[in-house]
């Protein structure tokens, strides 16, 4: 999913108004999407943003994914995706950043992961100063560990985005297929990889403020 997908599923019940109240409230405010890899977070932060596009500009956290190269480098390059291949001090960095951004007026770039390249973009996302209502979406928003336990404090609310593991699963799967893995291949990155880390992610579900269901 990137943010000029086309066709989304319909938003659950009560989102919008959710989220209508955020946007009520005035001033700057950081909503988190959070979830294991699979769950929709991406899909869910793109039909908020077009069901108010006055009112909210998507930030994703895997914009902050290390670089191929120095994934290497450190040894982590079969882990892609854990916590300690994200430059999580960048990333709780930029949501001060946005936070204090109504004051300062500039425009602020963040950097977007582009999925056909397997790595970061700097620069790719424009944030403009007048938009209330900020949607930030990724797996270790609410993690309980020193490098990521900064990000809640900066987020207003957060809502963890719930789905049926099978139907993530084979969300994973297709996904890493359209880019270019085998069948076989994805399946065992998913088994691996990604499912570890899903493991982690949802010890930190009791920390959101409410649980979407979404997909079916």
């Amino acid at each position: 999913m990137t943010l000029f997908d086309s066709s989304l599923p319909d938003l659950p019940a009560g989102v919008l108004a959710r989220l209508d109240d955020l946007i009520a409230q005035g001033g700057r405010r950081l909503l988190g999407l959070v979830g294991p890899p699979g769950a929709g977070k991406s899909t869910l932060a793109l039909a908020l943003h077009r069901a108010r596009p006055q009112a909210t500009c998507v930030v994703p956290m895997d914009g902050f994914h290390l670089a191929q190269s120095e994934l290497v480098r450190l040894g982590r390059a079969d882990r892609k995706g854990a916590p300690d291949t994200f430059d999580a001090a960048g990333f709780i960095h930029l949501l001060r950043r946005l936070r204090a951004q109504p004051q300062t007026g500039e425009t602020v770039y963040t950097p977007e992961f582009r999925r056909d390249l397997e790595e970061p973009v700097a620069g790719a996302l424009a944030v403009a100063p007048e938009v209330p209502v900020l949607l930030v979406e990724g797996n270790y928003l609410l993690l309980d560990d020193p490098a990521w336990v900064g990000v809640r404090p900066l987020l207003d609310a957060c809502w963890w985005v719930a789905v049926d593991d099978t139907l993530r699963v084979e969300r994973l799967v297709r996904r890493h297929t359209q880019f270019g893995r085998s069948v076989e291949a994805a399946r065992a990155w998913v088994a691996r990889s990604d499912e570890a880390n899903a493991r982690l992610i949802q010890t930190s579900a009791g920390r959101a403020d409410w649980a979407v269901a979404w997909g079916t």
